[in-house]
């Protein structure tokens, strides 16, 4: 029979933390989380890698103990982390079991309670009354169901015998969280859950997070999940106070939070630098007089000198005390990014490829033709050739067939997927080598030239820092600093969302809609192809009777645009 604590509360559960600190090895993992979650709550938790959202899930699933704070909960709890550990002999057949178990004994206790009340056993009412409330409140007897529907929504493996050694991680992630979905806990905490997910896996999810009856805590750099999903927003990026901040209404709610809380920060910052300036001249001026006193004109005698010099002394010390007193430390507000200035090109076309492929890569004629400010997404399935397409565009791949054609004197710059960044490096030193490469070269004029720092990206202390040094994301926006240094004229981005911060790819998808300069992006990410949809949109497909082989009127095929 399944123990009390494994019952859904349903309407009763409740998820609280209560001033969650975690320090590990001394570092300060989280401080001061205060979060409740109801049945009806649906939370996100966003920031920067590092910042501890998979620590947070731990501790809301007692996985983890605090040093500071308590976690209470009534209710049963499914946390689905980002890895998924294996063994030799488990099956998929086992995964299913392990996840309802407490529904199978449910039932197991149920038919063993219903034969002994029609044996006509002592107490057998009782028990019966007492299985059959179990498996009512656990829904037991569509526990399987509800797994295998998963399964088919997420489009994950369904025989039973599979091992899961045999299965790739994304299949196993697959068969994993369909588990969780189907086990109708009362909380489900999520890590990444897009992760390994395709289109229709992704709209299956999102649907039954919106729908479920119990509470959602979902960790997610998927912004369209959370636009989708989220109610609450929990971010652990760093605060003027060192304190998380909690948005309301959604995603939208956050961004408009988010806005506001950096504005006053870097107002406060610059105030505070206003006033320490203001307090250490005044202290300057104080040591001056101080050092100029002990040198009084002649004449002046030395009781004189020695009663000016101790005034001037603790107006100096006074000066000091103000210094340290009246400033309150602000720390140093995030990064906002700045996309140099890049002018567009007058002229009919900047850059046009006409029928293009490129044999095993890009399978069907494909017509592009760019002019000045021109915003263009190239979306499709992977195999698609989308990266194929960008890179004739660069003029770093030859078609195999069609032809491609650019205005004299155009800058064209493309931002790939992968990195291929020299490692031993310095971040600074290299980015100076090649801008100092673009004005040799011609490519670019010295008063065209723009510094690391102007562009908002990384910080001074990791501009010292060798490359291989530097995170993955840090790494991505060397590579997105390189790109913009150039200048261009047309601006080509192949997946730009790839291990960028949410807020930093909201920043970077309103820069690229204002900008002059005229911009091709490609890109799996479903919120940027929302905040993209007055771009055209061009649909690649693998099959050469598919949108793209229809010919070029215009700029694009009509069916091509949105």
């Amino acid at each position: 029979m399944p123990d009390s604590s494994t019952i859904p509360a349903r309407l009763r559960a409740q998820l609280t933390a209560t001033d969650i600190t975690v320090i590990d090895s001394g570092t300060t993992i989280l401080s001061g989380i205060d979060l409740t979650v109801t049945p009806k709550s649906r939370w996100a938790v966003v920031g920067e890698n590092g910042r501890g959202k998979s620590t947070l899930l731990h501790v809301l699933a007692g996985k983890l103990t605090p040093d500071v704070g308590t976690v209470s909960r009534v209710g049963t709890l499914g946390l689905a982390e980002q890895e998924m550990p294996t063994t030799d002999e488990c099956t998929v057949g086992q995964v299913v079991r392990d996840s309802i178990a407490d529904a199978l004994a449910a039932l197991d206790e149920f038919e063993i309670a219903s034969n002994r009340l029609a044996s006509g056993t002592a107490e057998a009412d009782h028990r019966y009354s007492t299985a059959l409330e179990q498996v009512e409140a656990l829904d037991a007897w569509n526990a399987e169901r509800r797994v295998n529907i998963a399964l088919g929504g997420l489009g994950a493996v369904t025989e039973r015998s599979r091992l899961l050694t045999e299965l790739s991680v994304g299949q196993r992630h697959r068969v994993r969280l369909a588990c969780l979905l189907g086990s109708d806990h009362d909380f489900l905490l999520l890590d990444e859950p897009t992760n390994h997910l395709d289109r229709e896996g992704v709209n299956y999810l999102t649907e039954q997070l919106r729908s479920r009856a119990g509470g959602v805590v979902v960790v997610s750099h998927d912004r369209a999940l959370i636009s989708d999903v989220a109610q609450h927003i929990l971010d652990l990026d760093p605060t003027r106070d060192g304190r998380p901040r909690i948005y309301g209404d959604g995603y939208a709610g956050y961004r408009a939070g988010r806005e506001s809380e950096q504005t006053r920060w870097e107002q406060d910052s610059e105030q505070q630098k206003t006033k320490t300036a203001r307090l250490l001249e005044d202290l300057t001026n104080a040591q001056n007089r101080l050092v100029s006193g002990w040198r009084p004109g002649k004449g002046t005698g030395k009781h004189q000198r020695a009663t000016r010099s101790g005034g001037l002394a603790k107006n100096v010390h006074r000066r000091q005390e103000a210094l340290e007193s009246k400033l309150l430390p602000v720390p140093e507000p995030l990064q906002r990014f700045r996309l140099p200035e890049l002018q567009t090109r007058p002229g009919a076309s900047l850059l046009t490829v006409q029928e293009v492929t490129v044999e095993g890569r890009l399978h069907v004629p494909t017509t592009l033709s760019l002019r000045g400010r021109a915003k263009q997404v190239v979306t499709g399935p992977n195999g698609s050739g989308k990266s194929t397409l960008l890179s004739i565009l660069a003029g770093e791949l030859h078609p195999t067939t069609g032809r491609r054609h650019t205005a004299e004197g155009l800058r064209v710059a493309l931002l790939r997927q992968e990195t291929t960044l020299p490692l031993q490096c310095k971040v600074g030193e290299h980015f100076r080598s090649y801008t100092d490469t673009l004005v040799s070269d011609g490519a670019l004029s010295a008063g065209a030239v723009v510094s690391l720092s102007s562009i908002g990206l990384l910080r001074p202390h990791e501009m010292s820092k060798r490359i291989g040094e530097l995170s993955i994301g840090q790494q991505r926006r060397l590579d997105l600093a390189l790109t913009l240094a150039r200048r261009p004229h047309v601006l080509l981005l192949d997946e730009p969302t790839n291990h960028l911060s949410i807020r930093l790819v909201d920043e970077l998808t309103e820069a690229l809609d204002a900008t002059e300069a005229a911009v091709v992006v490609s890109t799996h990410d479903r919120q940027m192809i929302r905040d993209t949809n007055s771009w055209r949109t061009l649909v690649l497909s693998c099959d050469p009777d598919g949108l793209n082989a229809c010919p070029a009127v215009g700029i694009l095929p009509f069916d091509h645009l949105r």
